[in-house]
């Protein structure tokens, strides 16, 4: 009877919120809401073994936890181009009509906050992770449970992925900051940092504290749910009870998207939540298909971006950079502004031409702008506000680090010598960068000071400086503790697969995401140093300027010899695939996990079973090869028996792991 009643309330509850937060519609008063909240909170105090995993009390908060877990996409996270006005929107759709005749879309809002992935299993909510670098991504389980806006259970028993946005209420900030405020504490900055950090917190309560909301927006796998537009995806995430943005718009024409896109630019304000433009998506599924991806974004979507919001200030100074590129960019000093709710001290000036074009001069008043809502740009001067005390811009002939004379190349001055410091100090802060080989503990100054005290020079120092470990002890700041995790860190970044060195390595025009593609395709450093321009034009996704880059990199005898000695460090240069044992058990063959596994986590087996060679996906179809059984399966296994598929208990799993 306790058991029975505890799920009538949270029935109940689950409805509440729904009816709440999905349709603005309260079916019942807030006083019978939090009666029913407190009598299921005091039989779960007293019966803490029928506590449900998706009670709607974990909303309160409370688990705390150590680190965050790594989450691997089953559909990489794209994110999506971005277009920033009526020229650009209509080129989006001549490139779509190429492809597709008549195109239908749908207008959403642009929702300024954190992208999340939410799972569930048999219409129970398991798992929310962030879009990380889209294909890995960091579970944030525990903290999405308290957001009152994302049901814990569905009407339907059915496994299910949405995607969507958690954001923070401006009403909320607002809030938040008055109490903050009074006992003291920094203020938060802005409503995306906000939630952002909130969803980021160990501790739960903070989050739940922090009130915040989310829309959905997407399904990855609509169509096996028999869903083929986008529109209608929306309308079957409301009915299951999430909350969809209520501005959604499905349009017929490319006028009718810039008729969306003005009236929302206008009215933008109005929200009690920041938008940073609209995104506009082809409504057909079938057609999305058609029109594919590229390796960063979908071809079927675009975000276009308002207009970026301007301040003035004082332009103080013009100093000069050096990238590891040997790119030497003019960059302005401001007086400190706030914009959008950072402040702004510093802003880039691109090139020369870009200097002289909009008659930049030091002592200038400028207005300043987000960039796609993100990089500050100094974007005109206040030229009635001169008073004849500016001064002149002049582009510098000489490296400002290393005095060599600069090269111009189309609009921009390179230093050209590869031993200037400062290149050498942006190459290796690039190395030891998180998306590079992740060495924790070298940060850009702590690599410049090592730079300056002459231990390291190359990437090559980086691995002798075990060496010098007694003298980095007695620099201030330092100890044995961290020296030695430092140590340690380029140690094992020894370990990293192929795609995360090649990108380490500053190879032009090679991303994190065309390093995956080399790595994936030649499978090792050997193949890729000998591969002809031809070949590298062969690879999908690999164009000219990459295949030149690439083919002048390694044809340096300077790049040869730093491979050379990387080798002979014992530097991973095999992509991770290489040391697949190619047995039946495991290699090409497609597993789904289902059910609740007891000895092992579902990341660290979709781990072991891509290290030998299969892959994971989330649903059971005529294509799987192995469905993987924890306990209390549901609908996949069934689904499994029912077209004959090969089924391992989770026994059988870890059995052939240790075969």
């Amino acid at each position: 009877m306790i058991e029975k009643r505890m799920e009538e309330l949270i029935k109940i509850i689950n409805q509440a919120n729904i009816d709440y937060n999905t349709y603005d519609n309260p079916t019942i008063t807030d006083q019978e809401y939090d009666n029913y909240v407190r009598e299921l909170q005091k039989l779960e105090e007293e019966h803490p073994e029928l506590v449900k995993p998706y009670s709607p009390t974990n909303k309160i908060g409370g688990k705390i936890i150590d680190t965050f877990d790594k989450v691997v996409h089953d559909i990489p996270m794209l994110s999506l181009s971005d277009v920033f006005n009526e020229d650009e929107v209509i080129d989006f759709d001549e490139k779509v009509r190429k492809v597709i005749t008549n195109p239908k879309y749908v207008c959403e809002l642009k929702i300024d906050g954190l992208a999340v992935s939410l799972k569930y299993e048999h219409g129970k909510f398991v798992q929310a992770a962030t879009r990380g670098d889209g294909i890995v991504g960091e579970d944030i389980t525990h903290n999405v449970v308290t957001i009152k806006s994302i049901p814990l259970t569905l009407p339907e028993d059915i496994d299910i992925e949405i995607r969507g946005e958690v954001y923070m209420r401006k009403s909320v900030l607002k809030e938040l900051n008055e109490e903050r405020k009074k006992e003291g504490k920094e203020l938060l900055a802005n409503v995306r940092n906000a939630a952002a950090g909130s969803v980021r917190q160990l501790d739960s309560k903070v989050a739940a504290n922090r009130k915040l909301d989310a829309f959905l927006y997407h399904m990855p796998q609509a169509i096996q749910h028999d869903i083929h537009f986008q529109f209608d995806a929306l309308e079957y995430m409301k009915k299951l009870g999430f909350t969809v943005n209520p501005n959604i718009k499905r349009v017929n024409n490319i006028k009718e998207v810039l008729a969306y896109i003005d009236y929302w630019t206008k009215h933008r304000e109005e929200l009690d939540y920041e938008i940073d433009g609209i995104v506009i998506k082809v409504d057909s599924f079938l057609d999305q298909e058609k029109l594919g991806n590229t390796i960063k974004y979908p071809k079927w979507a675009t975000a276009y971006k308002f207009p970026a919001q301007k301040v003035l200030t004082k332009l103080k100074d013009i100093i000069f950079t050096v990238g590891r590129t040997g790119q030497v960019t003019p960059n302005a000093i401001l007086e400190p502004v706030l914009l959008m709710g950072s402040t702004i001290s510093k802003a880039t000036l691109h090139n020369e031409d870009y200097v002289l074009q909009k008659d930049i001069k030091k002592g200038d008043t400028v207005a300043i702008i987000k960039a796609g809502d993100v990089i500050p740009r100094v974007e005109e001067v206040i030229k009635e506000r001169r008073n004849g005390t500016e001064e002149e811009f002049h582009m510098i002939k000489e490296c400002p680090i290393c005095h060599s004379p600069l090269v111009k190349k189309d609009a921009a001055y390179y230093c050209v010598n590869d031993k200037c410091d400062k290149i050498q100090i942006e190459k290796m802060i690039h190395y030891v960068s998180r998306d590079a080989l992740n060495i924790e503990g070298l940060g850009d100054n702590i690599i410049e000071d090592f730079y300056n005290l002459g231990y390291v020079k190359s990437f090559i120092d980086l691995y002798h400086l075990k060496k010098y470990a007694k003298d980095l002890m007695e620099l201030e700041g330092f100890g044995k503790k961290s020296i030695q995790k430092i140590l340690d860190n380029i140690e094992e970044s020894k370990k990293a697969p192929l795609d995360k060195l090649l990108y380490a390595l500053g190879i032009r025009y090679v991303g994190k995401k065309t390093a995956k593609i080399l790595a994936n395709h030649y499978k090792n450093i050997d193949n890729l140093m000998q591969a002809s321009y031809e070949d590298l034009k062969e690879v999908k996704d690999i164009g000219d300027a990459i295949a030149k880059s690439v083919v002048d990199y390694f044809a340096t005898p300077e790049n040869q010899k730093l491979i050379r000695q990387m080798k002979e460090l014992k530097i991973n240069m095999i992509e991770q695939e290489e040391e697949i044992d190619e047995k039946e058990d495991f290699y090409q063959k497609t597993f789904v996990l289902t059910g609740t596994l007891t000895n092992i986590t579902r990341n660290e087996a979709s781990a072991l079973i891509q290290k030998y060679g299969g892959i994971t996906t989330s649903s059971v179809s005529k294509k799987t090869d192995v469905v993987v059984v924890g306990e209390n399966p549901g609908s996949k296994y069934d689904k499994a028996k029912e077209l004959n598929i090969e089924i391992w208990s989770e026994e059988d799993f870890l059995q052939k792991i240790k075969d």
